[in-house]
């Protein structure tokens, strides 16, 4: 799915820059794009994918730390504890600015 999705964005986008049309036809591809991103639909299964990421990530990072264990650089595991105590005071916001809900 990944994939076809690369393709179809790359087509998209080699559409627009080497079309012929000019700004009107770039304008129109332009309001289209918007107007699927500002579905509903599209956003319920963006934030979900989010979600699932979330967690897929956090169960890997137990995964992971549990088999690294203490061979982890020190500058690693300090800054995996920041971010961590970090993100517990903050608690709304992960480091790209998206909700954790």
């Amino acid at each position: 799915m990944r994939y076809k999705l690369t393709f179809v964005v790359g087509l998209a986008v080699g559409y627009v820059l080497g079309t012929r049309a000019g700004r009107e036809r770039y304008e129109q591809l332009k309001k289209s794009a918007r107007q699927v991103a500002q579905n509903p639909a599209v956003r319920n299964t963006a934030e979900t994918a989010a979600q699932q990421g979330r967690q897929y990530a956090g169960k890997a990072y137990h995964v992971v730390s549990a088999k690294v264990g203490d061979r982890m650089p020190e500058s690693v595991a300090g800054r995996v504890r920041s971010l961590r105590e970090r993100s517990a005071h903050n608690g709304a916001e992960d480091d790209w600015g998206t909700s954790n809900t």
